[in-house]
């Protein structure tokens, strides 16, 4: 019984500990003046779907979620309204040809959910979600095609 209750408690605590990685949930009047400004600097033209924030490596980063011509775009950013990741979905075929090889690879036996061009502060990435075997995984890779480690 003891063993139940410690486990129960790890689990709960693990729930707890992912929801508040996935960051919480803001509005915009309680964000920084510099943040609101870029907020809507970078949502013009966008279907707003939600503020949230969160700490990393002890540093409070922002991020926007919004929908562009049909497909989804988020931008994070810090205190100062400076921009510091963009994730935007795009097509499979509009990617380097080695980054989609890469991707096509990781997949094989299973389906490419959703690809998207993550441009960071030193470098550009492609992410995808996959499916295979009843399974979500994620893969990162550099537009030459290499293995990148997730964030």
């Amino acid at each position: 019984m003891c063993f139940k209750i410690t486990l129960g408690a790890i689990v709960l605590t693990m729930v707890f500990a992912n929801a508040f990685a996935a960051g919480k949930p803001v509005k915009m009047k309680d964000l920084p003046p510099a943040v609101q400004r870029t907020v809507q600097e970078q949502s013009k033209g966008a279907t707003l779907r939600g503020l949230s924030t969160e700490v990393e490596h002890g540093k409070t980063i922002y991020e926007v979620e919004m929908t562009v011509n049909g497909h989804g775009k988020d931008v994070s950013m810090d205190a100062s309204g400076t921009v510091i990741e963009v994730e935007e979905e795009v097509a499979l075929g509009s990617i380097p040809a080695a980054a989609r090889a890469a991707i096509e690879k990781a997949a094989a036996g299973g389906k490419i959910a959703k690809v998207e061009k993550v441009t960071g502060e030193k470098e550009v990435a492609y992410e995808a979600a996959l499916r295979k075997d009843g399974k979500r995984s994620e893969v990162r890779v550099s537009a030459d095609g290499s293995m990148l480690p997730e964030d």
